[in-house]
């Protein structure tokens, strides 16, 4: 404000300003009173600044009319009462972002989980009232970052739209079905956000309401931008910024949306927040405190968000409640199993199972990832309509569903420990193993085939692999908040975590006969026998491997046979 003030050639005013704390929040309020009681006497300095001054009051009017009139409130259970900007609630009510009402956020485990009952909408909300809150604090705190208003909404809007791609039941889709569909590509929903985003904006002629807030062609890109990273269909401008919709001094708007440093974004504090809370898990991780201590330092010529020292007990919490999330819901044993099933059903259901797109074309489902009109029709519903269905075609899809609706799942047979980790890929391979491992004296009867025994690996991490997700976080000091600094993790507590990975295998038999089980186990037991792995756990009981010496007729030690004792453990369903 002085400066502007001295620019116009009303220095002493604007020296005035600054010793009575004269900020831009005051200016529409100022009037000629005001000024006098400021100890401005010449009538010549006071209406010119009156004049000035009455500059500023028209747009503020007019914006803060615009707000009040348009802004909506929504009641979110997680966040409560949280204000939407228009341009929002405009991309809301399109049918590619209400397709999102109809798609699970924790996909199979509403099978397990009743709570589990929230979509990708209410999730895509929260993020985006979760980005605006980290992005406008910084705004605030660091004015000198010269945050505008149009990165503010850009960032609200990437949090928005982050989840338009995902498909039936969220990551089972882009993680199972996609992959045993299409083996030949490496799609991921992110990719699928950016082009149905493109779709959303220009099937409903939004670009006018984007130019009314100022947004042009480079925010939309910058959008996408946050949303899925670099965009690959267009060359990298350095090897040291290839983003387009920002320059490189706006590099920690690219960390808080989707944080592919350190893992630490807006998006995981909500589907924390959110998953714990209908999940019935404790959350112990606070977002809210991260969003204060947040601030951008220069680290290695690039601005990234740094944390205050103090922090580093809440953000090892934010990993432990991840882990926690990930071993006791998202990568449960049954609700793993039912998308396994789902994942067949849909496998099975695909070449009859068509969806209209772009100029009538009709798609299989594994097609309409390439056509977002035939793609947009693509949720959860498929479930209900392969279930409900009279095609004789859809009998085998069918049926695999029923199982499921009555219960009827396969069976887990034992689980392992791995202490050297085998590749997904490999997963066939062990299932091989393991139905050639059936001891000779189980021989006997219908026989274990490969096809019978599927193999889960399944990796328990802190985000990072095997690596400390903090290693990439930077922290600040209260005496020195500009200068950057690494926190050891001896620093924080000698009670974390020496291991940041490991992976578990589980095992599940598709027959649900007795025989065939009892046949599945002993196969996984002995198969365990030669690796190295942990006491493999037999569904709710822990297999104790007691050596028997066998004894020949000589008196000679013969060869080792194992016999297996179970003690019962309490597990939760």
């Amino acid at each position: 404000v002085a400066s502007y003030l001295e620019g116009q050639g009303l220095a002493e005013i604007g020296q005035i300003f600054k010793e009575n704390n004269v900020t831009g929040e005051v200016l529409p309020t100022l009037n000629k009173s005001s000024l006098q009681e400021f100890g401005i006497r010449d009538e010549e300095k006071v209406s010119r600044s009156v004049a000035l001054l009455g500059l500023f009051n028209k747009p503020f009017t007019s914006i803060s009319q615009s707000v009040k009139h348009y802004h909506k409130v929504f009641n979110d259970p997680v966040h409560g009462h949280i204000e939407v900007h228009p341009l929002c609630i405009k991309i809301i009510d399109t049918p590619q972002f209400q397709r999102l009402r109809n798609i699970k956020q924790l996909g199979g485990c509403y099978f397990v989980f009743p709570g589990a009952a929230h979509n990708r909408f209410e999730h895509s909300i929260g993020t985006s009232y979760l980005a605006g809150k980290l992005v406008k604090s910084l705004q605030k705190r660091q004015q000198e970052l010269d945050i505008r208003e149009k990165d503010v909404l850009c960032v609200i809007i990437a949090g928005l739209c982050h989840d338009l791609g995902h498909g039936p039941f969220s990551h089972m889709f882009d993680g199972q079905f996609i992959p045993a569909a299409r083996p030949e590509i490496h799609w991921k929903h992110e990719e699928a956000s950016v082009e149905m985003f493109d779709y959303l904006v220009d099937s409903n002629n939004l670009k006018q309401e984007f130019v009314k807030y100022d947004l042009d062609q480079q925010d939309l890109t910058f959008i996408k931008e946050l949303i899925a990273g670099p965009r690959g269909d267009t060359p990298a401008r350095t090897q040291d910024w290839p983003y387009f919709g920002r320059e490189k001094c706006k590099s920690y708007l690219y960390e808080i949306v989707a944080n592919k440093r350190t893992g630490i974004d807006v998006d995981k504090w909500d589907y924390f927040a959110r998953d714990c809370h209908n999940l019935g898990i404790k959350n112990s991780f606070d977002h809210k405190r991260f969003i204060k201590m947040a601030r951008v330092i220069n680290v290695e010529n690039k601005l990234q968000i740094c944390v205050r020292d103090k922090e580093a007990g809440n953000i090892y919490d934010m990993f432990h409640t991840r882990f926690c999330l990930f071993r006791r819901a998202y990568q449960h044993k049954t609700s793993n199993i039912i998308e396994t099933m789902i994942t067949e059903a849909l496998l099975k259901a695909n070449p009859y199972l068509l969806f209209e797109g772009k100029d009538g074309k009709k798609l299989k489902m594994s097609e309409a990832i390439d056509d977002m009109v035939a793609y947009s029709k693509v949720t959860d519903q498929v479930y209900y309509q392969i279930l409900h269905d009279s095609d004789s075609r859809l009998e085998e899809a069918k049926k695999i569903l029923q199982l499921i609706e009555c219960r009827s799942l396969y069976k887990c047979i034992g689980q392992t420990i791995l202490k050297k980790p085998r590749e997904k890929e490999e997963a066939h391979d062990i299932s091989k193993d393991i139905a050639d491992s059936v001891p000779p004296d189980m021989a006997t009867g219908a026989q274990l085939e490969p096809d019978d025994i599927i193999v889960h690996l399944i990796t328990f991490d802190y985000g990072m692999k095997n690596r400390n997700p903090i290693d990439n976080l930077r922290f600040y000091t209260k005496e020195n908040p500009s200068q950057a600094m690494r926190f050891r993790k001896d620093q924080v507590s000698r009670l974390l975590p020496e291991s940041f990975a490991e992976q578990h295998m589980r095992v599940y038999c598709r027959k649900r006969d007795e025989d065939s089980i009892e046949k599945a186990k002993a196969a996984f037991f002995q198969w365990t026998l030669g690796q190295e792995c942990t006491t493999p756990k037999f569904g709710g009981s822990l297999a104790e491997l007691t050596p028997m010496k066998s004894t020949t007729a000589d008196g000679q030690t013969g060869g080792v046979a194992q016999k297996l004792q179970f003690n019962d453990e309490i597990e939760f369903f």
